[in-house]
Order: structure tokens, then sequence, then C-alpha cells
């Protein structure tokens, strides 16, 4: 195989896999309804995923601010909850499962967790 017919396949096997990790980011941005009635946005920040309560209770609430990719369609990284002191984080994921948003957040490693679907 020569090295153009190579670089040609690598660079479509990254573009494809790029195509199939974006679009599902993308899915997950916009507007969502968590199931106490708020309305929280969910969007890209540097590369990573933000959300932000914007009607509710407590608009403004940020409850994720740039989390990372932990694979397709999930991320993890720090969060908090609006019902909870401030100062209070946890181990958190969001993952995207179809037109849902599941997310979990825990405490005290994985022994107290609790979960929120989200729906459009």
């Amino acid at each position: 195989m020569s090295k153009s017919l190579i670089g040609a396949v690598a660079a479509l096997g990254f573009a494809m896999t790029l195509g199939s990790v974006l679009p599902a980011a993308a899915d997950a941005f916009g507007n969502w309804k968590r199931p106490n009635g708020d309305t929280a946005a969910v969007s890209n920040c540097g590369g990573k995923l933000c959300g932000k309560i914007t009607a509710g209770k407590k608009p403004g609430f940020v409850m994720f601010n740039g989390i990372p990719a932990s694979g397709a369609n999930a991320w993890k990284g720090d969060m908090k909850h609006p019902d909870m002191p401030g100062f209070m984080t946890f181990n958190g994921t969001v993952t995207l499962k179809g037109d849902k948003l599941v997310v979990k957040g825990c405490a005290v490693g994985q022994s107290m967790c609790d979960a929120e679907t989200w729906t459009r």
C-alpha cells in the first residue's frame, strides 16, 4: 500500500470517528426540562459540556461547567445540585440516550447517587 493511500485511509478513519462523536455532542446541546419543571440549557464551552438552569426555581444556577467527554454520548466531571449547598460538588455523569439526557451525581465515591432524566 502506498504512503498516500495509507494517509487517505487514516484521514477517512479519523473523519468517520470525528463525525460519529460530534453529532452526539451537538444533540446534547439545547434546552432540556428537568423533572421538577425547570428548564436547563446545555451548551459547548471550550469543547466541553456546560449546563445551566435558565428558568424555574434557580435561574442562572450552573449545574456543570466544562465537563469533558468520556466516550460516545457521555461526559464525566464535577457537578452541583441546586438543592444542595453551593460549596458541595459531586462526581457527575451526563449521558445522552436517544432524546433523553441522564444527569447523575454521586457523593462519597459511588455510594450516594441520585439521577434525573431530562427531556426536550
